[in-house]
């Protein structure tokens, strides 16, 4: 591969070019890069060599790209980039098996997609965490509101040139428009995009209300706050720190969730409820889908919740520390996902998810 801090273009990768992955192509493309979005389709009425991103503010972005279903289709790249969700990883993983000296990054939410990478091959290992929050769009994607991108490199073998390529990359992004911060933690910077996803995310899903709404109610602040504390004192067992990402304030929150909840939950509530952007929650949307008149339906299967809370969970358990809410909201969003009277029961009733946590946590 070219050396990473010269300016020859790489040539990148992105498997799985939904939102995010079409994002952070596109954004690679606008630097210069030559990116092929792989996929197992080509959207409908996409065209072949053209994303579109439409921004917030400003007129829209065309760029050039190569949309391929074949990996055969392209060169040895010098990036391969994995963009699909958690419980796809491991098909992504053997698409990327093409390529075994190849760098590649992870960008999944939820934690386990590095030490997965790492043990399906040895080449330099990068990850990455997304603030920004984007959704699909006509030819392309549309970006919701600024926030940025936090990447670092995964130690092992080849964590030198992973971590040179991290810094070209961040420079390029931060050029073209997407502020993006080097980490030299790089479970730090995960655990604690871990931490941004968790807030609203799984109550959303499971009572099918806003964020903000869930952090407005006394009974949904309670859950939200113990979850997040749970998931701190985890990282603290594990030695690790909460860190700033771009976009995503993460000391801001915890500090609100500190103060007396008659003075924190106002703040916190209004602060997270203008804080997506217009989007909805992942996991709100593959539960319940878009809403009425939306066009999104719910979908069936595995959700990712059960490498949010299911992941805290179960790192509390190695480190000897309980987290029963994140262990009952892993299981109650899957409940809800393939369980309809299930998900009508919570519908609206933060009391009763705090009441059925509470069980569960007096049961551990």
């Amino acid at each position: 591969m070219p050396d990473p801090e010269q300016t020859v273009p790489l040539r990148v990768v992105v498997v799985g070019p939904g939102a995010v992955g079409s994002f952070l192509g596109g954004m690679l493309a606008a630097a210069g890069h030559d990116v092929a979005l792989l996929g197992r389709r080509i959207p409908e009425g996409a065209d072949p060599s053209r994303l579109v991103i439409w921004e917030p503010e400003g007129e829209p972005r065309f760029l050039t790209v190569r949309r391929i279903t074949d990996p055969a289709a392209t060169r040895e790249p010098d990036l391969v980039l994995l963009a699909v969700k958690m419980f796809d990883l491991a098909g992504a993983l053997e698409t990327a098996a093409r390529w075994p000296g190849v760098p590649l990054m992870t960008v999944q939410n939820g934690a386990g997609a590095e030490e997965a990478a790492r043990t399906a091959r040895t080449s330099p290992l990068l990850a990455g965490s997304l603030t920004t929050a984007v959704e699909p769009a006509p030819g392309g994607v549309s970006r919701l509101r600024t926030g940025g991108m936090g990447v670092a490199a995964v130690p092992g073998e080849g964590a030198g040139p992973a971590g040179a390529l991290a810094r070209r990359l961040a420079t390029d992004w931060t050029a073209v428009g997407l502020p993006t911060r080097m980490y030299d933690n790089a479970s730090e910077m995960k655990w604690s995009k871990v931490l941004a996803n968790l807030v609203g995310n799984a109550t959303s899903a499971i009572l099918d209300m806003d964020p903000g709404a869930v952090y407005a109610d006394r009974a949904g602040y309670h859950v939200e706050r113990t979850q997040i504390r749970e998931l701190v004192a985890v990282m603290k067992a594990m030695g690790l720190k909460p860190v700033a990402l771009p976009g995503a304030h993460v000391s801001a929150l915890l500090a609100g969730l500190a103060l007396p909840e008659a003075i924190g939950r106002p703040i916190v509530a209004r602060a997270v409820a203008g804080a997506r952007g217009g989007k909805l929650p992942s996991l709100r949307l593959h539960v319940r889908g878009g809403g009425p008149g939306s066009g999104v339906a719910p979908t069936t299967g595995p959700t990712e919740a059960r490498w949010l809370n299911g992941a805290v969970a179960e790192a509390g358990t190695r480190a000897g520390v309980a987290a029963p809410f994140n262990a009952g909201l892993a299981a109650l969003v899957d409940a809800c996902a393939t369980d309809p009277q299930r998900a009508a029961f919570f519908a609206g009733r933060p009391d009763r998810l705090a009441a059925a946590l509470e069980t569960q946590a007096a049961g551990t």
